[in-house]
């Protein structure tokens, strides 16, 4: 363990991290699905059910091989030979429906998703809403005893306001996704591996995505820029495959759970109701149809 040089946040910043009623739904161990776009399609089945008056969730998962892309990414002129390129490689290549750009994943990812209600019908509060996400992942990452801070990293694939990094290299990025009632806050965590690979397919993708063009808006990806909580931390060094990962999964566990209650847990449990896994593939095929690659 390093010298702590993380700043205390004040306890009142922390006690909103999750609900009472906050479930649990780890799926991080279930590797055998081959299409991302099951995750993805399953998050929209839960967001409905939240804003129906379901229990709120945090959703952890990981992806074998995928490649997910931004709808901004979707519309370079080359997208549709950068696609079949990642799935030469073996990748599962999809378009989600949340913000953001590309974003490669393999099981030292972990993913992160809060589905919320909206607080009230109608309501907007997207840096809240990303704030929320930032600090339950500054807690769970305070026991390494690095500073986890947020703000944009040149050079990121991802980027935007709420990267978060550690010594200036992004581990981590934010994404979202909002319904009629409610939300889902997507973070992507690169626990293991190397960040300067991840980095190296993103910019493999962009390559032949903006087939020469330049001025496209894509983010420029440069090698340097991404590294992996192992990288940076030491989390899982020395450890077998897959232990940074579970470590890091039973961390954000230990933080959502101080902040349920049995109450909210009671109630929670009565409301909840995980999707079939047919009714999450139809979902699957309406996403692919509605957002896959613009010829």
């Amino acid at each position: 363990m390093n010298e702590e040089i993380r700043e205390e946040r004040p306890a009142e910043e922390l006690t909103d991290l999750g609900l009472p009623e906050l479930l649990l739904l780890d799926r991080t161990k279930e590797l055998g699905e081959k299409d991302v776009l099951y995750h993805f399609a399953l998050e929209e089945l839960l967001c409905r059910h939240v804003g129906e008056g379901g229990a709120p969730l945090c959703h952890l998962w990981r992806h074998p091989k995928g490649f997910v892309m931004g709808l901004r990414d979707s519309r370079l002129p080359g997208a549709a030979e950068a696609s079949a390129w990642l799935e030469g490689e073996g990748y599962s290549a999809v378009v989600r429906n949340s913000g953001g750009a590309a974003v490669p994943l393999d099981p030292g990812v972990v993913n992160v998703s809060l589905i919320l209600p909206k607080r009230r019908a109608g309501e907007i509060d997207f840096r809240d809403d990303f704030e929320r996400m930032y600090l339950l992942l500054a807690e769970t990452l305070k026991e390494t005893g690095y500073r986890v801070e947020k703000g944009e990293i040149l050079g990121a694939y991802c980027p935007g306001d709420f990267d978060l990094s550690i010594g200036g290299r992004k581990f981590c990025g934010i994404a979202q996704r909002r319904q009629a009632h409610a939300y889902v806050v997507q973070a992507f965590v690169i626990v293991e591996g190397s960040g300067t690979e991840m980095a190296r397919l993103a910019r493999g993708f962009y390559d032949r995505a903006a087939a020469g063009r330049e001025g496209l808006g894509h983010p420029e990806v440069t090698e340097g820029s991404m590294a992996s909580l192992q990288e940076l931390t030491g989390l899982g060094a020395g450890e077998p495959a897959g232990r940074g990962a579970e470590r890091f999964t039973e961390a954000v566990k230990r933080v959502v759970r101080a902040r349920q209650t049995p109450e909210g847990m009671a109630a929670a449990a009565a409301r909840f109701r995980l999707p079939e896994a047919a009714d999450v593939r139809e979902m699957a095929a309406e996403l692919r149809r509605r957002y896959g690659i613009a010829q």
